[in-house]
């Protein structure tokens, strides 16, 4: 997968390497040895919850682990981000997996019931705008085509396909996307929309992307919007279109969102982690730092865009010092360069309160 990777890319890892040294300075620094002096906890379930689009990442990691000889009880469940992280801050999980960066209000709510935790970025991935194959007249989409669809002044008055494109025909077109409890929506109408919240909502939604894939497939009008492993695993029975966002369209690839041209509609999807939990036992501790360890592995095998195996080798590092709280400070921010976004995962300046 390196290969894949430019020359800004390349430089950008100096840059990673530069500032999570930087955090090792500033953060405790406690070892899993540390933690295990005085630790009586028996062996018990991992709960872990949260987005669909990191499922896959989760399924595939949880199946790599009991394939290499453990049997620890897992409990996985799709709910989406942010039911995932609301059950996460009520101590009712140990791992949250997240397509986007835990927002402000649920920091609080995590600090409230004092719950610290490790923010693991585990893969890349591409939103993926789709449509029904025997749809012939789009291949492309602008993000201002994009805004005029999904934004909520399009309830009730953007119906059909002549409505965003004049040379699309005057065909009604089925809606299919994430519901609110998704880190997806939240992301994609940040991006297109502006904000987390701006969405139109007469259209079919789910907390589960099959469901969206399902919706799509079965109406010759349809269009949606999801991760891209599930484009990559339904592409027989779905067409993706290129994004135009700029000068030139680009469709959604390993390739286009390695290199950074994926935009706006690229982000990090992350593994979030209870350090308490984490401290008490050691079956999270392994099964946490075999699915980092092998992160490149199970990602591509998960159907998503891995991370450099530089940046891996940092998340693990990130994880064993146990360097705790959000790089984001509650912000979700979009349409960075890939090597931004991943820059931000190991920012030692967070503010104070966030830490």
């Amino acid at each position: 997968m390196a290969s894949c990777w430019t020359s800004r890319t390349a430089f950008f890892r100096i840059q990673v390497a530069a500032t999570f040294a930087t955090s090792l300075a500033i953060f405790p620094l406690v070892t899993w040895g540390a933690l295990a002096l005085g630790s009586s906890a028996q062996p018990s379930t991992i709960r872990i919850g949260g987005s669909s689009t990191v499922l896959p990442i989760m399924t595939e990691a949880i199946r790599a682990f009991r394939a290499a000889g453990h049997a620890t009880k897992i409990d996985l469940k799709e709910t989406g981000t942010s039911d995932g992280f609301r059950n996460f801050c009520a101590g009712k999980l140990e791992v949250a997996n997240a397509s986007r960066p835990i927002n402000s209000k649920e920091l609080k709510a995590c600090a409230s019931n004092r719950i610290s935790f490790i923010e693991l970025p585990i893969a890349l991935d591409a939103i993926t705008v789709v449509v029904n194959p025997a749809n012939s007249w789009a291949s492309q989409i602008s993000t201002k085509e994009l805004a005029r669809l999904w934004g909520r002044q399009a309830k009730g008055r953007i119906n059909r396909w002549s409505d965003v494109n004049r040379d699309w025909p005057n065909r009604p077109i089925r809606l299919c996307g994430p519901g609110k409890d998704s880190g997806t929506y939240d992301y994609f109408n940040k991006a297109i929309n502006g904000s987390p919240d701006n969405s139109r909502q007469d259209y079919a939604s789910s907390e589960d992307d099959n469901v969206i894939v399902r919706c799509v497939t079965q109406n010759a009008n349809a269009l949606g919007y999801f991760g891209f492993s599930y484009y990559k695993t339904n592409q027989a029975r779905l067409k993706a279109l290129a994004i135009l966002a700029m000068s030139t369209p680009v469709s959604p690839s390993i390739a286009s969102v390695q290199s950074g041209r994926y935009r706006p509609l690229s982000r990090p999807l992350f593994f979030y982690v209870n350090d308490r939990a984490l401290a008490r036992k050691p079956e999270l501790q392994k099964f946490t730092t075999y699915a980092i360890r092998n992160g490149l592995r199970i990602v591509g095998a998960a159907g998503d865009v891995p991370l450099p195996a530089s940046t891996y080798r940092l998340v693990e590092t990130k994880l064993y010092k146990r360097i705790t709280g959000s790089s984001f400070s509650g912000d979700l921010p979009v349409d960075l360069s890939i090597g931004e976004a991943l820059r931000r995962s190991f920012d030692a300046n967070k503010l104070p309160q966030f830490r």
